[in-house]
């Protein structure tokens, strides 16, 4: 069992910047390539990036390309996500996931159904 806990979430005008965590517990947390996902309010849980169990490879959805970085700490059981130029469209509940996997390829792993543990969401707001 995979324990993960989001933080950092908040309001901020369009064009800020927020990071968001997820602290993992639970098992080791090297062998588990992270996910970012989030949901706005109507919508279906959408990929936003994820990260190789090394960090060495990241994947990220069109819509936030260039503006968000994912990153992850292992030895703090830690992953990141840096949200920069932040826009109204990114107001959504944004989740954490972990799967075991061991590969690099991580633009393989863009399904919410491919992830095995999520953390209980944090909400993201950004004003216009």
């Amino acid at each position: 069992q995979v324990q993960l806990v989001e933080s950092g979430g908040g309001l901020v005008q369009s064009g800020g910047s927020l990071r968001l965590s997820c602290a993992a517990s639970g098992r080791t947390f090297r062998n588990y390539a992270m996910g970012w996902f989030r949901q706005a309010p109507g919508k279906e849980r959408e990929f936003v990036a994820s990260i190789s169990w090394t960090g060495s490879n990241t994947a990220y959805s069109d819509s936030v390309k260039g503006r968000f970085i994912i990153s992850r700490d292992n030895a703090k059981n830690t992953v990141y996500l840096q949200m920069n130029s932040l826009k109204p469209e990114d107001t959504a509940v944004y989740y954490c996931a972990v799967r075991y996997y061991l590969g690099e390829d991580v633009d393989r792993i863009r399904r919410s159904t491919q992830y095995d543990y999520w953390g209980q969401g944090t909400q993201v707001t950004a004003s216009s």
